[in-house]
């Protein structure tokens, strides 16, 4: 089964969108961290819908519950459970199409890999929703990160063919959660907002980027040759519904280059090695080498539109159309940059934890 990551920080992820609950079990995470529910909140409210950004008509709650691993305001070196209730649901429209698999969703492969018996009420495990419980465990690992100076910071670089430029971290940091979108640039962000509201009003989706920056990640974290660096975040990232490319640093954009383009030079500064350029994304064979850690992470439109899609009836084996009703996002980037944020830190702290930086008692 595939519902965990991580080998000592790991994080097992739990519910189905429109069942009795979503969340995550942290098993791995050191005691004695001071952390309260309202910091967890705090991070989960970060991926509510919100209109403005073709978000879903769905609003839950997402009070978060901590169930174990946490006493008197400290963790105490037992499994964490966290949960979140599912109040809002509507399953009536799935009834109406469970034979008939949504184009571009995961209706189709689930029923083949379960034999029919998969939960189809809102995609079930491969729901949008299920990552509210990996922003769940990305507050404690980003809390635990901060002990070590680690920041991560994720924000939208682009919706549909609408782009931002590069953005200063200090102001991704300060102003990311302020614009609906989370685009840092107000000019862009306007115009991601209208595109947002054109493919919207057409009845169909658009998807974008994300990009991430994790700063002050020391030198030497990543395990070759198959526990790297680059590949368990990959791998943190494609659990992200919707996502459906990941690069680091220049990323494809190498294919193009030069060695003597690409090539990170490297020097001596405050005594300390340091890369004139960051092409390589701060990893290097597999191992961060102690500059910012970058990614992109792309997301594909919204399979759900309302727009008539061709498919097939998976009782009667014949085509069909089919009409989608029910809430969905119009774009799921904007909800989706805590997340990329959640999985990065939970990525860098199990492999903190395996360095050594971070011990199983914080004191």
């Amino acid at each position: 089964m595939g519902n965990s990551i991580g080998k000592l920080f790991t994080v097992t992820s739990f519910g189905e969108s429109h069942g009795r609950c979503v969340g995550v079990v942290i098993d791995g995470c050191p005691a004695g961290l001071p952390l309260t529910v309202k910091e967890i909140q705090q991070a989960v409210d970060r991926r509510k819908p919100e209109a403005a950004a073709g978000g879903t008509a769905r609003h839950e709650a997402d009070k978060v519950e901590v169930i174990s691993g946490l006493f008197n305001g400290f963790t105490t070196g037992a499994p964490v459970c966290m949960l979140a209730w599912n109040k809002n649901t509507d399953s009536s429209v799935y009834e109406e199409i469970k034979l008939t698999p949504r184009p571009g969703h995961a209706d189709y492969t689930a029923f083949i890999k379960y034999g029919g018996f998969n939960d189809y009420r809102g995609g079930g495990r491969f729901s949008g929703r299920i990552p509210a419980g990996f922003v769940m465990a990305g507050a404690v690992a980003a809390k635990l990160l901060k002990l070590s100076g680690i920041e991560v910071a994720a924000y939208t670089v682009q919706i549909g063919n609408v782009k931002a430029g590069p953005q200063p971290v200090s102001k991704i940091k300060r102003d990311v959660y302020k614009s609906p979108v989370r685009c840092v640039d107000p000019a862009t962000s306007a115009r991601m907002m209208a595109a947002i509201e054109k493919v919207k009003a057409e009845g169909d989706s658009i998807g974008g980027i994300v990009e991430v920056i994790a700063l002050n990640v020391p030198s030497g974290l990543g395990e070759p040759v198959f526990d790297t660096l680059e590949g368990d975040l990959a791998k943190a990232y494609f659990a992200i519904p919707a996502v459906k490319g990941v690069e680091f640093g220049s990323g494809f954009t190498a294919a193009g280059m030069k060695g003597s383009q690409h090539n990170d030079p490297l020097a001596i500064k405050n005594n300390k090695v340091i890369t004139l350029t960051n092409n390589s994304g701060g990893i290097a064979g597999g191992i961060s080498n102690g500059m910012p850690v970058t990614a992109r992470i792309a997301f594909k439109p919204t399979a759900s539109i309302a727009k008539v899609q061709k498919s097939v009836n998976m009782d009667t084996r014949k085509n069909a159309e089919l009409t989608i009703r029910g809430r969905h996002d119009t774009c799921i980037v904007p909800r989706a940059v805590p997340v990329v944020e959640s999985m990065t830190a939970i990525t860098l702290c199990d492999f903190a934890l395996r360095a050594g930086i971070i011990r199983e008692v914080i004191e």
